[in-house]
């Protein structure tokens, strides 16, 4: 069955890039803030860039804070959108939707380990964390963009190193997250896509 995916509405400039990457895999992504439509799709995704508290805005906007710790299908959240899913992010001491336990913060800068960390970085597989999100990606090189991360813990299924270890993808039952764009990741990105849309 073709997957029924949409893209929430959260205001990020990534909306076009993220539906032109699933169209790549054949697949249309919708931009909607629409609850019968978010309802009735079988993947999710909340992209986001740019700021937290920006895009928690949005979504108090359109209620989608209210309708997305509702929701049973498969959720992804990309980059900002990936924090979005904590108890909180340190930028602009923003509250977000907590459904993943943790706060976001600043990433720290010192010689050699520049922020905002831009570019290619490799993930790196937990041990013990095996997730079909993950199929093919161990070691596999993405590219981010962010100043502020989570850290390792319990959801965290893929790290990545800049100065420190960052969780660069988390899973906690239907609710996932990458850090990295994998509209920008190349073939690596794409993976990231199509394993997301083979689950159920």
């Amino acid at each position: 069955m073709t997957p029924r995916l949409v893209l929430l509405d959260s205001g990020g400039a990534n909306l076009g890039s993220v539906q032109a990457a699933f169209k790549r895999l054949g697949i249309d992504a919708p931009v909607t803030s629409d609850w019968n439509a978010i309802r009735d799709a079988t993947h999710v995704v909340l992209p986001g860039v740019g700021a937290a508290d920006a895009c928690m805005t949005r979504l108090r906007e359109n209620g989608l804070d209210r309708l997305i710790p509702r929701l049973t299908q498969p959720l992804i959240g990309i980059c900002v959108g990936m924090q979005l899913l904590f108890d909180r992010s340190e930028e602009s001491d923003t509250e977000c939707l907590g459904l993943l336990r943790g706060e976001v913060r600043l990433l720290k800068s010192s010689p050699g380990v520049r922020v905002p960390h831009m570019g290619w970085n490799r993930l790196e597989g937990v041990p013990g964390a095996a997730h079909p999100l993950m199929n093919g990606l161990d070691r596999e090189a993405v590219y981010f963009v962010h100043s502020y991360a989570a850290a390792t813990s319990s959801d965290t299924i893929a790290a990545t190193t800049h100065g420190l270890p960052f969780s660069a993808m988390v899973a906690k039952g239907s609710v996932m997250g990458a850090q990295f764009h994998p509209e920008r990741s190349s073939a690596a990105g794409a993976r990231l896509l199509s394993n997301f849309l083979s689950l159920e």
